[in-house]
């Protein structure tokens, strides 16, 4: 063969994979590659001879991008090429790749013994896997006779225990059979005994009517009687009651009268309010000293109760979470996050920005069902989270999201309840 007569694609496929795999190690650096290869220089080592094959055939065509290839795989694999050379090289593939790209001299009549080399190992590779192939298939044909035998063997044994069970099926439908023949003489006897006891039961009925009536009418003459009694006692006890109102209304008039005279004011306080205040009191200065545990699924249950109203700490909460990002897109990640949540629990929600440094307030989207609100110039957030939760009455559901303290302890000693940043952010999560 001479110099340029043999194509890549003429090569047999192993060889022609190892040709690709060679130049895709050194095909970044080329200089003066074609568009399409600099595209494939561009993809990671292990995908360019596999997605950019097609670009690297039809670039090997140009002789000058071939030798500049060559090149660089020259100054990488020198030990291979040493050993090509002195003839040392015991591997065929190798060989006959380095051959065809580099084409050192004598290259066309080692490509050649490499090539049927290549091709005899392809060959005896090709027996070995079509001998495996065969050897599987018979050992499956084998398991699969064996799982025959098996199925026939397991198929004659439910057939034997079919034929049983008909036998004995057989066998208890003529029990039945005659079960059902000593039925019905039962129930012949049965309706005869029936029609008897219906008979001696219209006797005994006649019998009780004529009872029932006399009792009725002695029942009659006992209510007259009553109801005469009745009316006696209704009598008295209508003296008595007006005795008693009487008596009532004078003491009812005179306690009006002795309240006018001594003035006396209207009652404001009872006996246990002193006891409750006491306790009330306690409770709070232990309420204060501790944010108590509120996980996601405690808070929601909290959102769902009737008018609840949730106050969030804005950048308390932005900042625990997406401290790397701007504020900007801190809030818009919140508010997004908030719109859902608001949506689905219905409570009435604000959220504060802390805007005390900041002379104008920056453009902000509220998702439906949230209030932003940013502090005004020279007042923290926290003072106006403050004012939010004291202007709410008492026995309200007030949630306060903020890891703050002093947020915290502010908003449980106006009866809200501090919920920690994590529980929101857990729930906006989920």
């Amino acid at each position: 063969m001479e110099d340029g007569t043999i194509r890549l694609e003429e090569l047999p496929v192993a060889v022609r994979t190892r040709v690709l795999t060679l130049v895709a190690d050194v095909l970044p650096d080329v200089a003066q590659l074609p568009a399409p290869l600099r595209k494939v220089a561009a993809f990671a080592p292990a995908r360019r001879a596999r997605l950019g094959a097609a670009a690297i055939t039809a670039g090997l065509d140009d002789a000058a991008l071939r030798d500049r290839v060559a090149h660089q795989v020259s100054v990488r694999r020198q030990d291979e090429l040493r050993a090509l050379r002195d003839g040392t090289m015991h591997d065929a593939l190798e060989a006959a790749a380095l051959d065809w790209l580099v084409r050192p001299q004598g290259w066309t009549r080692r490509l050649d013994d490499s090539v049927s080399v290549v091709e005899q190992q392809a060959a005896q590779q090709a027996q070995v896997v079509a001998a495996a192939r065969d050897e599987r298939w018979q050992q499956r044909a084998e398991q699969a006779e064996a799982e025959l035998r098996e199925v026939r063997a397991s198929y004659k044994q439910q057939v034997e225990g079919y034929k049983a069970e008909v036998t004995q099926l057989r066998r208890k439908l003529g029990e039945a059979r005659a079960k059902g023949r000593d039925v019905d003489q039962e129930a012949v006897r049965a309706a005869r005994e029936a029609e008897e006891a219906r008979a001696a039961a219209e006797v005994a009925l006649a019998a009780r009517e004529k009872e029932v009536r006399r009792l009725r009418a002695e029942v009659e003459r006992l209510e007259a009687e009553a109801l005469e009694g009745r009316r006696g006692t209704r009598s008295e006890r209508e003296h008595a009651t007006a005795r008693t109102r009487v008596l009532l209304d004078t003491i009812l008039e005179a306690t009006a009268g002795l309240r006018r005279e001594l003035a006396l004011p209207p009652s404001t306080s009872t006996p246990g309010e002193r006891v409750e205040e006491t306790l009330a009191a306690t409770l709070a200065a232990v309420g204060a000293r501790a944010v108590p545990e509120v996980g996601p699924a405690l808070l929601e249950q909290y959102l769902a109760l009737p008018r609840a109203r949730l106050v969030v700490d804005g950048y308390n909460v932005s900042m625990s979470t997406w401290s790397s990002s701007s504020l900007e897109a801190q809030r818009t990640r919140l508010l997004g996050a908030m719109g859902p949540l608001v949506a689905r629990t219905g409570a009435e929600t604000t959220v504060v920005f802390d805007g005390a440094d900041a002379e104008t307030r920056p453009p902000t989207a509220a998702p439906r069902g949230v209030k932003v609100l940013f502090s005004p110039q020279g007042v923290i957030a926290d003072q106006v989270i403050g004012e939010l939760v004291e202007a709410e009455p008492r026995g309200r559901v007030v949630l306060v999201v903020s890891d703050d303290r002093e947020v915290q302890a502010r908003a449980q000693r106006a009866g809200a309840r501090a919920v920690p940043s994590a529980a929101l952010v857990g729930l906006l999560r989920g």
